[in-house]
């Protein structure tokens, strides 16, 4: 057998092993994942509001108000964390934060916060505000506030959080 024979089924194996990851990232992908609407995420809002407000007020900041299309948006993407076992802004091939907030009508600018572990709203804005990034945006120039939480049941129910602020 010559050397190029022997890279041939080495090629094979990579291009199948690559058809594979394809349809394992579009797997990630699929609508059901992507529907706000079910027991699997929760909206969680209203608690996170007074915390949040809480802490403008005391920097002289305007309160925030809830949206509906922030909470849609933060809703799907603490399931999209919760589906994939992981705590990331984007996940899958070509996952943009633009076209999910467009996709779910946020008013834009908009700014994403996410944590994982926290078993209340309350501990998941405590980090939030434990961290310097995640504190600046929650005193940005937003107007609009939508939480949610949503758990991975292949992980003893591990509670992922997604916190959408928008114009």
């Amino acid at each position: 057998m010559n050397e190029r024979n022997l890279h041939l089924p080495r090629r094979r194996l990579l291009l199948l092993a690559g058809s594979g990851l394809a349809l394992s990232i579009a797997g990630c992908r699929t609508t059901d994942v992507l529907t706000p609407d079910d027991a699997q995420a929760r909206a969680e809002t209203e608690g996170a509001l007074k915390l949040v407000n809480d802490l403008r007020d005391a920097k002289g900041r305007t309160p925030l108000v809830r949206a509906k299309e922030a909470e849609t948006a933060a809703i799907i993407q603490a399931k999209r964390m919760a589906h994939a076992g992981k705590m990331t802004h984007l996940i899958g091939f070509n996952d943009s934060f633009l076209e999910r907030m467009k996709g779910s009508n946020v008013p834009l600018p908009a700014a994403e916060n996410i944590a994982t572990g926290q078993d209340t709203v309350g501990r998941a804005v405590q980090a939030w505000i434990d961290s310097k990034k995640h504190l600046e945006n929650m005193l940005g120039s937003y107007r609009g506030l939508g939480v949610a939480v949503a758990f991975d049941a292949s992980s003893a129910n591990r509670p992922y959080w997604a916190m959408v602020l928008s114009a």
